[in-house]
C-alpha cells in the first residue's frame, strides 16, 4: 500500500516546508495561536478539498471505504498543525456514533449534511465528572411526541462551532450501563432559548480551537434524533470510542512526522564544534532512535486501522492499545527533539516561527481526546484475564493437521478458528491487500478472541529466525525477535495471575499494560515485514529504510529497551544507520515512513 491518490492530492494542496499554502505558512498559524484564533481560512482548504466526505461512510454517501486512508489523510492535516487537524477532524468523532448506531436513513441523512458543510461536535463530557459517563446529569426525558433535553455539556470541542452535537443524555432517573441514550441534535433546528453556548475555555494547547460547552434548556427534539435503541446510548459510544480512538492516532503521527522534520532539519544547519551537529555521534544516535520511535507508532497506527475492517471483534483491545501507545512515543519523539534544540525549542517567535513550541504545547492534549492514557489502559487491564487465556491456547494448539491426525469436532472448531484469526491477521498487515467494507456489527465490547496478533508473535518471530537462517536478515534481527518473544510469555504468565476487582486495579497493572502495548507494536512491526514482501524489481518504490529491513532491526530494539532490556552497544547502530536515512531525505514532508510515495522518496 502507498498513499492513496487522495492522500496525495491533499499534501500538495498544503505544499511542503518552505512552500506551504498560504493558510498553512507556519507564521501564520502561530499567529493565529497566540491570539487564540480559530484557523478558519486553513479549514476551508479543507473543506474546499472536501475533506469531509471522507468523515462519512460510503454506504451513508461519502467516501470513506477505507479507515487507514482516513488516519492517513488526518496525519496530513496534522503534520500542518494540530489545531487544524483537531477542529476540522472533530466532525468524524462526532458523527461516528451515528454511523455505528444509526439507522441506514439517520446515517444517509447525516452524511448528506456533513457533506454539504455541517460541523459536527460530540456532547461527552459534563462538568466534574470527567471521564465517568455514568455519572452524566444531562437528561432526556419523554415527551409527546418527543423529547425535553436538559442540561450541560462541557470542555466540548466544537460544541458553539458545531451544527450537529451527538448528546449523551441519562433517559432513565436511575442511570446505569442501560440507563442513557444517544440524541443528534442540529442546533439550526431548534427554538431560541433553547440551548446557550458556552464561553471558550481557553487551553494550554491547541489554543485555537473551540473548546466550549452548551446547556440546553427544555430543547423539545423529535423521535428521528434518537440515535439506537433507548438505552444503548453508553455502549453505542463504547463502541464508537474503539473506531476514534483509533483515527486519533493520525494526530500524534503528523506531529511526530513534524518533530523528527525539525529535529533533522536543524542538525543539519546547526553548527557547533566546527561540525554540524549531524556530524557528531551523540546526535546521530538520537535522530535515529527518534525515527525509529516514529515508525514504531506508524507500524502500530497502520495495523490497528487496517484491523478497523479486519478484526472489528477485536477493537476493544487494539483501539485502547493504540490510544495509549501512539500519543506516548510521539510525546516521547517531542521530548527528545527539545533537548536537541534546547531554548530555541521554547521560543514562541524567533525560532521556526514558533512551529515546535506551539507543536509541543498541542500535542499534550492529544493524549486526552476520546479518554486519557490511563482510561485506556484501564480498558485493556478489563480484559487482561481473556487476553492470557486466548493467548496461552494459540501457544498449545497445533499450527495444523496432518492426513494422519484423528480430528474431532472440538479440534476441527479449534483448527478453524485458527485459520480464520490467521487470515484475519493477515488481512490487517498485508499493506496491498484489499479490505472489505467496515460492519460496525462485529464490533464488541470485549474480545472474546483476545488479540489475535499478539497470538501470532511467537510464530512470526519463529519465521523471521528463518529468514535469518536464510541470509535475508542479519542474525541481529532473530535475536531480538526472540527475546520479544520471550518477553510475550512472561508477560502472559503474569496477566494469568492478576486479580482485580472494578474498584481496586493494582498499580502494577498500568505497568503490565503497557508492557502488553509494547508487544503489540512489536507484533505489528514483525508481520509487516513478513507480510509485505517486496519484488526486488520494485525496490525503488519503496523507502530505503524498508527495503533492508533496517527499520525493523531499529524498532525491535525500541521495543526491547522500552520493555527494561539492556542491550549491547553495537546493536545500536540500527539507529546510526537509521538517521542517516533520516539525513540523505530532501524535500520530505515526511521523512521516515514505510509507505511508499512522495512524502518519502530519498535522493540515495
Amino acid at each position: 500500500m502507498s498513499a492513496t491518490p487522495a492522500v496525495d492530492a491533499l499534501d500538495r494542496r498544503l505544499g511542503t516546508p518552505g512552500d506551504e499554502h498560504p493558510a498553512y505558512l507556519p507564521s501564520a498559524l502561530t499567529a493565529l495561536d497566540r491570539q487564540e484564533a480559530f484557523p478558519a481560512d486553513a479549514c476551508r482548504v479543507l473543506d474546499d478539498f472536501g475533506l469531509a466526505a471522507h468523515y462519512v461512510p460510503a454506504t451513508a454517501g461519502g467516501r470513506l471505504r477505507d479507515h487507514t486512508e482516513l488516519l492517513q489523510l488526518l496525519r496530513t492535516v496534522a503534520r500542518r498543525d494540530l489545531t487544524v487537524a483537531v477542529g476540522h477532524g472533530k466532525t468524524f468523532l462526532g458523527a461516528a456514533s451515528v454511523w455505528v448506531g444509526g439507522t441506514p436513513e439517520q446515517a444517509r441523512r447525516t452524511g448528506a449534511s456533513i457533506t454539504a458543510g455541517s460541523v459536527a461536535s460530540w456532547g461527552l463530557t459534563e462538568r466534574g465528572h470527567g471521564s465517568d459517563l455514568l455519572a452524566g446529569e444531562v437528561s432526556a426525558v419523554r415527551d409527546a411526541g418527543g423529547w425535553r433535553l436538559n442540561g450541560e455539556k462541557w470542555l466540548i470541542n466544537n460544541a458553539t462551532r458545531g451544527d450537529l452535537v451527538c448528546v449523551l443524555a441519562r433517559t432513565s432517573p436511575d442511570g446505569g450501563p442501560r440507563g442513557f441514550s444517544l440524541f443528534l441534535v442540529d442546533k439550526r433546528q431548534l427554538p431560541e432559548g433553547a440551548h446557550t453556548c458556552l464561553p471558550k475555555v481557553p487551553t494550554h494547547g491547541i489554543r485555537g480551537a473551540d473548546i466550549s460547552g452548551i446547556t440546553f434548556h427544555n430543547a423539545r427534539l423529535t423521535d428521528d434524533t434518537l440515535v439506537g435503541e433507548v438505552g444503548a446510548g453508553v455502549e453505542i459510544v463504547l463502541k464508537a470510542l474503539q473506531i476514534t480512538r483509533t483515527v486519533c492516532a493520525a494526530l500524534s503521527l503528523g506531529a511526530g512526522d513534524t518533530a523528527v522534520r525539525i529535529a533533522v532539519d536543524y542538525a543539519r544547519h546547526r553548527s557547533l564544534y566546527g561540525r554540524t551537529l549531524a556530524e557528531l555521534p551523540r546526535v546521530r544516535r538520537i535522530l535515529g532512535e527518534i525515527s525509529a520511535a516514529q515508525l514504531l507508532a506508524e507500524a502500530t497506527g497502520l495495523v490497528a486501522s487496517r484491523s478497523i475492517h479486519a478484526l472489528p471483534g477485536e477493537m476493544s483491545v487494539i483501539s485502547a492499545i493504540t490510544k495509549a501507545l501512539v500519543p506516548d512515543l510521539a510525546q516521547h519523539i517531542i521530548d527528545r527533539t527539545a533537548e536537541l534544540l534546547g531554548v530555541r525549542g521554547f521560543l514562541s517567535e524567533q525560532y521556526a516561527d514558533g512551529t515546535f513550541a506551539k507543536l509541543e504545547r498541542d500535542h499534550r492534549v492529544v493524549a486526552i481526546f476520546d479518554g486519557n492514557t490511563a482510561v485506556n489502559r484501564n480498558a485493556l487491564i478489563d480484559q487482561f484475564p481473556l487476553l492470557a487465556t486466548r493467548y496461552r491456547r494459540a501457544r498449545t494448539q497445533p499450527a495444523a493437521t496432518t492426513a494422519t491426525t484423528v480430528v474431532t469436532a472440538a479440534t476441527a472448531t479449534t483448527a478453524a478458528t485458527a485459520v480464520t484469526a490467521a487470515t484475519a491477521v493477515t488481512a490487517a498487515t498485508a499493506l496491498g491487500r484489499d479490505l472489505g467494507d467496515f460492519s460496525p456489527r462485529h464490533l464488541s465490547l470485549i474480545s472474546s478472541d483476545g488479540c489475535s496478533l499478539v497470538q501470532s508473535l511467537p510464530e512470526a518471530a519463529a519465521r523471521i529466525t528463518a529468514e535469518a537462517d536464510a541470509g535475508r536478515l542479519p542474525r541481529e534481527t532473530a535475536v531480538l525477535a526472540e527475546l520479544i518473544r520471550a518477553e510475550a510469555d512472561a508477560l502472559h504468565e503474569e496477566l494469568a495471575a492478576q486479580r482485580r476487582t472494578p474498584r481496586d486495579v493494582p498499580a502494577e497493572s498500568f505497568a503490565l499494560a503497557e508492557r502488553y502495548e509494547l508487544c503489540y507494536a512489536a507484533a505489528a512491526c514483525l508481520r509487516l515485514w513478513l507480510d509485505n514482501p517486496w519484488p526486488a524489481g520494485r525496490a525503488g518504490e519503496m523507502p530505503a529504510a524498508a527495503r533492508n529491513g533496517l527499520w525493523l532491526q531499529a524498532c525491535l530494539r525500541l521495543v526491547l529497551t522500552r520493555l527494561g532490556h539492556r542491550l549491547d552497544e553495537a546493536g545500536a547502530t540500527a539507529y546510526d544507520r537509521l538517521a542517516d536515512h533520516a539525513l540523505d531525505v530532501s524535500g520530505a514532508t515526511s521523512l521516515t515512513t514505510l509507505l511508499p510515495g512522495p512524502a518519502s522518496r530519498s535522493t540515495s
